[in-house]
């Protein structure tokens, strides 16, 4: 069959792979998007329960790639951030100044989705080509190329892999990882409250996991909404899951202590498996790495999906300078400058959620007294305090242009 030729072929339409392409159509780059899921599925309603915090940065680059103004409705500001030990004395709370606006907003992964595919229907820089099962990849001198089962082949500059922990293009390349699994699942699930959330998030910890409340925006018949992230061990994850109802919601009730008042589930309860991993090196020939196929990190700080769109919005501008420059987009020297940028950033939020699960597993009284006076420490240090606000908002260190207001 024959092929299109495109500048960039993006292996996965997912959250980031879909904002990459997005990003790169607003400098004129074209690509072709490849994905093996249906999108009509990925949109029905019901289909997935998660939702993501959208930081300050990452909303910014929303704005700066026509995708705000379309989704402002549908999210709920993250006014403050309120982290327990186990919901004993020395809480520690994070709420910056009113003219600072909020730390981030949360949506329904599902509209994020939506308005992605939306803006990509209406972007003639993009082609999109879902249910595509991708068998070989080819990268060599001139060009990169995918070609599907039906024998269609997809040409361009250079490959993004986009797919996700289990990257095929970057397990092909040889790309190797450091990774290991915490034995944890992540139960999700909504759940409808009496009590307003205020806008503000909760990170509650356990030594079994962190228990995290994302407040949601109400829903069209006035019910107050928030989005539950309950890690348990792998061991007992079936059980949960498999618990009647009204026992899950008492014992999700104990957890947050009255926080929200009388609660309800909304919706079904789902579950995924946690663990880690970190490629240290995330390019190749004409190969860059996005998103979860570079790195999987603990969604105890909610900084997986930012990561990835900062990974996005780096390789955007890195190419978008090169083809001002009438480079070539694979060249080695933009994805060196695209691998030098993104090495520190990736590592570090790896290593800080990775430490965070860690420092709040171990138990006893002691552990968590220790835990509890730094907390309060942190509270009462301003610079300190303003550090983690900016770290949670993705305004610390060298943006991209488009993570800018």
């Amino acid at each position: 069959m024959s092929s299109d030729r495109r500048d960039v072929v993006i292996l996965g339409g997912g959250l980031v792979g879909m904002t990459l392409a997005l990003a790169l159509a607003r400098s004129g780059v074209t690509s072709h998007v490849l994905d093996a899921a249906d999108p009509e599925a990925q949109i029905a309603a019901g289909f997935d329960g998660r939702a993501s915090a959208i930081s300050t940065a990452s909303w910014n680059m929303f704005a700066n790639i026509g995708l705000a103004d379309g989704l402002e409705q549908y999210g709920c500001p993250i006014d403050a951030i309120a982290v327990s030990d186990q919901l004993k004395p020395g809480e520690l709370h994070f709420r910056p100044e009113p003219e600072e606006g909020s730390l981030g907003r949360m949506f329904a992964n599902r509209q994020l989705r939506v308005a992605l595919f939306e803006a990509a229907k209406n972007e003639p820089a993009i082609a999109f080509h879902p249910r595509s099962r991708i068998v070989t990849r080819e990268r060599g001198e001139f060009g990169v190329a995918a070609a599907r089962d039906d024998g269609a082949r997809f040409e361009g500059s250079l490959l993004v892999a986009a797919e996700g922990r289990r990257s095929p293009t970057r397990e092909e390349a040889g790309l190797t990882v450091a990774k290991w699994d915490y034995r944890h699942r992540a139960l999700i699930c909504g759940l409808v409250h009496d009590k307003p959330h205020g806008n503000v998030a909760w990170e509650i910890f356990y030594p079994a996991g962190p228990f995290a409340l994302l407040p949601m925006k109400d829903d069209d018949q006035g019910r107050h909404r928030t989005a539950l992230v309950w890690t348990v061990a792998e061991k007992d994850a079936d059980a949960w899951l498999k618990l009647p109802e009204r026992a899950f919601v008492a014992e999700a009730q104990k957890k947050m202590g009255g926080v929200l008042g009388e609660i309800a589930l909304e919706g079904k309860r789902s579950s995924f498996p946690l663990g880690f991993h970190h490629a240290p090196t995330i390019v190749a020939e004409r190969l860059a790495l996005v998103g979860d196929a570079a790195h999987g990190i603990h969604p105890i700080a909610g900084q997986g999906l930012n990561l990835g769109l900062r990974d996005a919005a780096a390789l955007a501008e890195v190419l978008a300078d090169g083809a001002r420059l009438g480079m070539d987009l694979g060249d080695s020297q933009l994805l060196k400058r695209y691998q030098d940028w993104r090495a520190l950033d990736d590592f570090s939020v790896a290593l800080a959620t990775d430490s965070l699960t860690w420092i709040f597993g171990v138990p006893g009284k002691a552990a968590s007294a220790v835990r509890r006076a730094g907390m309060s420490a942190i509270d009462r240090i301003a610079p300190m305090k303003r550090w983690f606000m900016d770290e949670a908002r993705g305004v610390s260190g060298t943006l991209p242009a488009l993570l800018q207001d």
